[in-house]
């Protein structure tokens, strides 16, 4: 068998009954996580923009539009929803893949659970099966791959066509087609980090829209590469300088990687969150002003210096990639959430101060637990000369330093609140706790746009 078709075996037979009740869990909260990632995304500009685009397209009403609550063609509506859920950079992580799988999945598997009329039992089927086949794929490139290319919109694209294709009912040959045909319209490209350009949010859109099509395409008998991962002019070759494709198929089906995800508390590139964390435990603990501190130096590994070493941030975006700035930001503000990342605190002076105090140091030390670990060590040093130094191996929020379902939650309340009513906010809440009883995901979503 080609890896494509072990994966599809994988993705037909997984089925909901079979999943432990942390997988069902974990499926349940990276659903209600990606839907209030999508709501504070949806009012930005480049979410808008996105919007009107796909308004003056039109197509038939087959899936929700969260952005206003209406229905498009289920192809659209999965571009749409995926690009506004990385707007705001608080969607999920996971760590050795690199890759935001919820918004590069979850709106293919969304869209074809309505345009389909699928369950919640179905949904979550999706979900986990997507997750599952992305991040595997996502691991056995990593990190070569990652330095040209955004694996959440490579590697995603996979994910989505899995997801999209189990809420469709594939049978094997069908989805090895589905992934041969995602497989060869996986894209995503870093340069867009240079310009602080708004590529970044196309990557999980086009990943929701070209996964989705993939399946609808195999669905009719649209043939595709069988060997599109492993193949001599296949996507791994293709896209990774070193690679691991026994990380794809060693123990599938005998554990989920979905329980895997890391959730994010800060609104920034999770290469920033392992030195925020530190710095704002020193400055807390030992009462540190601004004005105190002489030098704060981030000791990492080489692919967040790569990132996230802009030292001159131009806009807010730009801001959420640039390390020297989140610990600046983190210093000054004690907090790094959506409503820090404001113009007022770009042109803050006193962060701008700092920003220059900041050195980014690779320590091979820590370069050698990535990507399993995303470490930071963090020296601080103070006016007086006394330096305070800490140390993460795992952001809060990762599985080893998690967060609570609670913090989940209210996390939702927090960023929801942009697209829905209060009572709409706590539809949604209500209905993802009991998602396995829904039996009708157009309803549930419409219920969240009620006022």
């Amino acid at each position: 068998m080609t890896i494509s078709q072990e994966l599809a075996r994988f993705a037909v037979n997984a089925r909901y009954d079979d999943f432990p009740p942390e997988v069902i869990q974990a499926a349940k909260d990276a659903f209600l996580d990606w839907i209030g990632s999508a709501a504070a995304g949806a009012e930005k500009v480049p979410g808008q923009i996105m919007l009107q685009v796909v308004e003056e397209l039109g197509g038939n009403p087959e899936a929700t539009v969260l952005s206003t609550g209406k229905k498009t063609s289920s192809i659209l509506a999965a571009l749409v929803n995926g690009a506004i859920s990385h707007i705001v950079e608080l969607d999920d992580v996971h760590k050795a893949s690199i890759i935001h799988a919820g918004a590069a999945i979850i709106p293919a598997a969304l869209a074809a659970a309505e345009k389909a009329g699928a369950t919640g039992k179905g949904l979550i089927e999706g979900i986990v099966v997507g997750y599952e086949v992305a991040i595997r794929i996502g691991e056995a490139v990593t990190p070569a791959h990652y330095y040209y290319w955004h694996t959440t919109g490579t590697v995603g694209t996979y994910g989505a066509a899995a997801a999209a294709g189990k809420i469709l009912s594939l049978n094997e040959e069908q989805m090895t087609d589905a992934l041969g045909s995602a497989g060869t319209q996986a894209a995503g490209l870093w340069e867009f980090l240079a310009d602080g350009a708004m590529s970044k949010h196309l990557h999980p859109g086009k990943s929701c829209l070209n996964g989705l099509l993939s399946a609808l395409l195999a669905q009719k008998g649209f043939t595709a590469a069988k060997k599109i991962l492993e193949g001599e002019k296949g996507f791994i070759r293709a896209t990774a300088a070193e690679y691991d494709l026994d990380k794809i198929t060693s123990g599938l089906g005998r554990g989920y990687k979905i329980v895997e995800n890391c959730y994010k508390i800060h609104a920034s590139c999770r290469h920033t969150h392992h030195a925020i964390d530190v710095v704002l435990d020193i400055v807390k603990q030992h009462h540190l002003k601004p004005e105190q501190i002489a030098k704060i130096v981030v000791k990492t590994y080489p692919i967040a210096i790569d990132i996230t070493g802009n030292f001159a941030p131009d806009s807010l975006y730009a801001a959420k990639f640039s390390l020297p700035f989140c610990v600046s930001l983190a210093a000054t503000a004690r907090k790094a959430g959506l409503y820090e990342f404001s113009p007022e605190n770009l042109n803050n002076p006193v962060i701008q101060s700092l920003l220059s105090k900041v050195e980014l140091v690779e320590d091979a030390e820590i370069t050698a637990l990535y990507p399993e670990k995303w470490p930071a060590v963090v020296e601080i040093t103070d006016t007086a000369g006394t330096t305070f130094a800490g140390r993460t191996d795992y952001p809060q929020g990762d599985p080893e330093n998690p967060v609570t379902h609670e913090q989940l939650v209210d996390k939702f309340r927090g960023l929801a609140q942009f697209k829905f009513s209060l009572s709409g906010v706590e539809n949604i809440i209500n209905a993802v706790n009991e998602l396995e009883k829904v039996t009708n995901l157009s309803e549930m979503l419409q219920k969240a746009f009620a006022i």
